[in-house]
């Protein structure tokens, strides 16, 4: 008991011990414990994840063409990104190069997932924490109309009988006792700022995005022929494109279809500039005047990405979203990341319910061992196997593996790639200036405009001191939906220039047959996942798969400590965070909910004592 140092922070693991479990509105199983001092301000933390991944075991022996199906079922959110890194992981390993078309049908696929996943997380699933939902039913609709057309004069659903209509429905929700969704919230908590005006703003644009996002992801149906779980391809893409067909014969894409891809394109542009964009920058404003720019702190210094969404296929130099690692702040240098190489990337079990031989050294995920070793213990443990009062750090404490970067704990998601796009351009990388411009952007409208609009202090804050908090981990998610529907723009134009040049190949099948394969062969597939860097390694030996690890965001992000002893970024977010009221947890669950974890990924199933559930027999 007391306190230990590690990577810069000094934990203290006495004081009053809070418990939130689970962690909600999230897309898992999660656990999350931390230790006040006197003055109620986090000074240690713990996150565990509580259920078991058993897919890399379930996934040996099987046939690597098939792998996407089986992993893709990791997690029902995130739909098809498993499915196209591990296509990605099985291409590398064989030599597959994809047609164009293939290309930038899957761009435009993994685009849609990002601007569909970040608008609902925001609304959805995150905005609640910023937003008091009841407090909106005392707003002045005119004045909220007013408040829309000062941070968004552009959306044209802005008159105050508009948002008194809204007010209305509200009101019956509440007065019903029946809030729905919004049942459970930690309503009139002091850690809400908000005015009733933008809050009823905000609880409008949360009914909109819940409409708009149920057609965005026909967008997935059309390329991937249904959602979730779509459909894909070792090779391509599995959708022919047939601009004369009605859209009977294999479903095709035809023209009807890509007008359809098209208009919700054009409806995602608008709606995070018109929309999202505004919303969070009004809402973080109003924040950071009130003091909030915590849960970042060391968890936001040390930042790492493989890079995503090159210009030219296969040509990871034209990457619109370039990757690499930065270590303690210094965005002066990015270095380069190869998740091939052992002495970058390793997972360590000292604190997982896992076993390893030698639990002080880390395995490459080509060498990864997935043994669970589910053993809750620990001088300060309390309770029993199945049902945990107390989990003891100093122990193993979660199902989450520790991956490590050179050693180094680090921050996956859309933050960690603004930080690593913003300083690529620095440097002159002509492909992120655009993040730049909208770093900066959002910047002189946090700092400047909005405050100025608002009658409230202009306050200087720059991007090293923004960024690395909850409120710069929200900003970062809105501002890559943005540019992702952006670039969709330009990747449709480009697919559509080249089916009217006569190319309608969607699949490279020249090495489908194993007899074509090496006896050996291995290969790592990476992709820019919503909540962060996601890699598959997979190792193919006689047509089979020999070994299949993943590492997800949730895994590098919710990690426990390592062999060092270092924290994970959950715990080093909510590291000296003060709480209004303990009862009420809001300022953990608003931190933990701006990385959107998906424990889902990081774990999966067993049984209540630990036991096996089942054999499956691979033919």
């Amino acid at each position: 008991m007391g306190a230990i140092e590690t990577q810069g922070f000094k934990l203290d693991d006495s004081g009053r011990r809070i418990v939130v479990d689970p962690v909600t509105r999230i897309e898992g199983h999660m656990r999350c414990e931390v230790n006040l001092d006197s003055n109620n301000v986090i000074r240690n933390a713990v996150s565990t994840g509580t259920m078991w991944r058993g897919l890399e075991v379930i996934l040996k022996g099987r046939d690597p063409r098939d792998a996407w199906a089986f992993v893709e079922r990791i997690c029902g959110v995130c739909t098809g990104t498993h499915a196209l890194t591990s296509v990605r992981a099985v291409e590398d390993a064989l030599g597959i190069k994809i047609p164009k078309n293939a290309h930038l049908l899957r761009e435009l696929f993994n685009k849609t997932l990002q601007v569909h996943d970040h608008a609902v997380h925001f609304y959805h699933l995150h905005a609640l924490d910023w937003v008091d939902v009841v407090s909106a039913l005392k707003a002045d609709p005119k004045k909220t109309s007013e408040l829309q057309q000062l941070v968004s004069p552009s959306h044209p659903l802005s008159s105050p009988g508009y948002f008194r209509d809204v007010q209305n429905r509200l009101k019956k929700f509440v007065e019903s006792g029946q809030l729905g969704p919004f049942m459970n919230g930690y309503w009139g908590n002091k850690a809400y700022v908000l005015p009733a005006e933008a809050n009823l703003m905000a609880v409008t644009h949360y009914l909109e995005a819940l409409d708009l996002q149920k057609e965005w992801v026909k967008v997935h149906t059309i390329i991937g022929g249904k959602n979730p779980h779509p459909n894909f391809l070792v090779g391509g893409m599995p959708c022919a494109i047939n601009i004369d067909g009605n859209g009977a014969a294999g479903a095709p894409i035809n023209m009807e279809r890509l007008n359809f891809i098209q208009a919700r394109i054009n409806e995602m542009v608008e709606f995070c500039k018109n929309v999202y964009l505004p919303d969070v920058l009004a809402i973080g404003t109003l924040y950071k005047h009130a003091g909030w720019l915590h849960g970042g702190g060391l968890s936001a210094t040390n930042v790492l990405d493989y890079g995503e969404f090159p210009k030219v296929n296969y040509d990871k130099s034209t990457d619109q979203l370039p990757g690499g690692a930065i270590i303690n702040g210094n965005w002066d240098e990015v270095l380069p990341v190869d998740p091939r190489d052992p002495e970058q990337v390793q997972e360590f079990v000292t604190h997982s319910w896992y076993k390893y031989a030698d639990e002080t050294k880390g395995l490459h995920p080509w060498d990864g061992v997935t043994e669970p070793n589910y053993k809750p213990e620990g001088p300060k443990f309390k309770g029993t196997r199945t049902a945990i009062e107390q989990v003891d750090e100093s122990a193993k404490y979660s199902w989450i593996k520790a991956p490590r970067w050179r050693g180094h704990a680090m921050e996956v998601g859309p933050l960690s790639r603004y930080i690593l796009a913003y300083a690529h351009a620095r440097k002159g990388n002509k492909y992120a200036q655009r993040p730049k411009e909208q770093l900066e952007f959002s910047a002189q409208m946090v700092n400047s405009a909005i405050p100025k609009a608002l009658g409230l202090p202009e306050t200087q804050y720059t991007l090293k001191q923004m960024l690395p908090s909850t409120i710069g981990r929200t900003l970062a998610r809105c501002l890559e939906a943005e540019y992702c529907a952006e670039m969709m723009v330009e990747d449709f134009k480009e697919l559509i220039a080249n089916i009217k040049a006569g190319d309608t190949a969607t699949a490279n099948v020249d090495k489908w047959d194993p007899a074509s394969w090496p006896k050996e062969a291995k290969g790592v597939g990476c992709t820019a996942a919503p909540r962060g860097g996601l890699a598959h390694w997979i190792r193919i030996k006689d047509g089979k798969i020999d070994n299949y690890q993943c590492v997800v965001p949730t895994t590098w992000n919710g990690s426990p400590r390592d062999h060092k002893g270092q924290i994970g970024a959950f715990e080093a977010s909510l590291m000296n965070t003060p709480m209004a009221n303990p009862e009420q947890p809001l300022e953990i669950l608003r931190t933990l909910h701006s990385f959107d974890p998906c424990l889902a990924c990081s774990t999966h199933v067993m049984s209540p004592d630990g036991q096996e559930l089942t054999t499956v027999k691979v033919r």
